[in-house]
């Protein structure tokens, strides 16, 4: 009875998410600001093609990505998780969660991204000097579950610094996850990033990359694989665009414009999808391998698309230390790399006594 009550009240709680983001902004890369929110937080996120599985685990930085996977495996959990993305750019993402008895699961967080330096120079060329560059953001979450639904809200609090422009902003995180441990299947939605700038860079209010997910995971009973699917970006049907720079394009000799491209409806739909699959070896060994089909349509070149779009890492448990690496291809130039650890003092603190 319990279950099947747990079931319908998510259902209810979808259909009112979906009826927000219907109605919410739905423009996506481009023409927002603060977009390196949409970037993986952590190496476990990287190697599954960008997008958290629905374990409840002590994967802190899936809070990211949906506050109602925030659970009590996380307490007193601290995470620290760093890219080496392209040239001198560098991210990562930082937490702590602890939980209240009786009121809920808590959860602080900082994702930054650090641009590197850059030449300042004026309007025909001469250096005048150098700049930085950097966001980042103050995260609070919290989230609490009723029988095997979850629920979770996060407030960010937005700032960047682009060399002499500044802005901030607050956004919030929504989201709602059900899981059955019985049959290992797992359900989550999440609306990520509804707000707006506070203080514009230059008069211009941008929006925030704001998105709908949803997502559903499958751990098999008789093997060690968890399956992950992602549907990314549901506020928004077509995601295609066309490359005015793009070596397969054909010109109109009547205009000699590019002749713009028609694709079909099953591209279209796939590129709300990425993969995810995980190999448990073992609660201190696992492979992770992911595939974004978003990525490789718009990342890889024609000619040699390569493994753009694919994914993989591992994690690995030493000491009471969690280690995770992974690592996503986005261009033939090379793979970013994320490394993440995370810890729970109590390990340590529990040892010491013991002894």
């Amino acid at each position: 009875m319990h279950r099947m009550f747990a079931k319908k009240q998510f259902l209810l709680i979808i259909t009112g998410l979906l009826f927000i983001s219907i109605n919410s902004n739905a423009q996506i890369g481009g023409s927002n600001s603060f977009t390196f929110l949409r970037l993986p937080s952590s190496a476990k996120i990287t190697a599954l093609g960008g997008y958290s599985s629905i374990a409840a685990d002590a994967e802190l930085a899936n809070v990211t990505q949906n506050p109602s996977l925030l659970n009590n495996r996380m307490d007193n959990i601290w995470s620290l998780n760093i890219c080496n993305y392209f040239q001198d750019i560098q991210y990562g993402h930082i937490a702590t969660a602890f939980q209240m008895k009786n009121v809920g699961m808590f959860g602080i967080g900082i994702n930054y991204i650090n641009y590197g330096n850059f030449v300042l120079r004026d309007d025909i060329g001469n250096e005048l000097g150098s700049f930085k560059a950097n966001e980042n953001t103050l995260n609070f979450s919290y989230a609490n579950a009723y029988h095997q639904f979850r629920y979770g809200v996060t407030t960010k609090f937005l700032f960047s610094s682009l060399e002499s422009y500044r802005s901030t902003g607050v956004a919030l995180d929504l989201g709602g996850s059900y899981t059955d441990s019985a049959s290992g299947l797992g359900l989550a939605f999440s609306l990520l990033n509804v707000g707006s700038q506070v203080k514009t860079y230059a008069g211009n209010n941008e929006s925030l990359p704001f998105e709908a997910r949803f997502a559903i995971s499958k751990r098999l009973k008789h093997a060690p694989f968890r399956f992950t699917v992602t549907l990314h970006n549901l506020q928004k049907f077509d995601l295609t665009y066309d490359d005015v720079y793009s070596s397969t394009n054909q010109i109109d000799l009547s205009t000699g414009l590019p002749i713009k491209k028609t694709y079909s409806i099953t591209d279209k739909l796939m590129r709300h999808v990425a993969f995810g699959t995980e190999l448990l070896f073992t609660d201190n060994f696992n492979i992770r391998v992911g595939y974004n089909h978003q990525l490789r349509k718009e990342l890889s070149l024609d000619e040699k698309p390569g493994t753009i779009g694919f994914s993989w890492g591992f994690g690995l448990r030493v000491k009471k230390i969690n280690i995770s690496y992974g690592s996503a291809k986005y261009h033939l130039a090379g793979n970013t790399n994320m490394f993440s650890l995370s810890v729970n003092p109590s390990d340590f603190y529990r040892k010491k006594r013991n002894g």
